[in-house]
């Protein structure tokens, strides 16, 4: 268990650092070896150390991208396997363009969200998208609200 979050902490920690600027890994690597925070410069600001918090004028959005068109017959499905083929990231000033920017960037033959008049619009459709998880969700959920499903329901 411990040995999947380091891997996924270093998987992240990557597009973290690119997005930021920031050694993440260098910074994580010598956590692990002893060093606390306040032993550490901050290998942005050269001044403070890497206890100090920054304050960052973006938001990051990153999402997982699947290519089951590559791989005919396999199960769409998602679940607790990895099934990602890699991840885009979008930048941004707010949590909305950033959002947009990396649906965009997904090769998925989408403009974004309700960009392209690709969208779900029955309401069976979009219910049974929310209920089991799909690569497409995101989408999913742009559309429910888009069509005016309550964000919550009783059962």
């Amino acid at each position: 268990m411990r040995l999947k979050l380091i891997q996924e902490f270093l998987r992240s920690s990557a597009l973290a650092s690119k997005a930021t600027g920031y050694p993440i890994a260098k910074v994580a690597t010598k956590l692990a070896i002893g060093y606390t925070l306040d032993e550490l410069e901050n290998g942005i600001t050269k001044s403070t150390s890497a206890l100090f918090e920054p304050t960052l004028d973006y938001v990051i959005v990153k999402i997982p991208r699947w290519n089951f068109d590559k791989f005919e017959g396999s199960d769409r499905t998602l679940g607790l396997q990895m099934k990602s083929v890699g991840e885009v990231m979008g930048i941004g000033r707010s949590f909305q363009e950033a959002l947009h920017k990396a649906t965009q960037s997904l090769e998925i033959k989408r403009n974004g969200l309700g960009a392209d008049g690709k969208g779900y619009t029955d309401y069976d459709q979009i219910i049974d998208k929310l209920t089991n998880a799909s690569w497409d969700r995101v989408f999913a959920i742009y559309d429910a609200i888009a069509i005016g499903i309550p964000l919550s329901q009783d059962s």
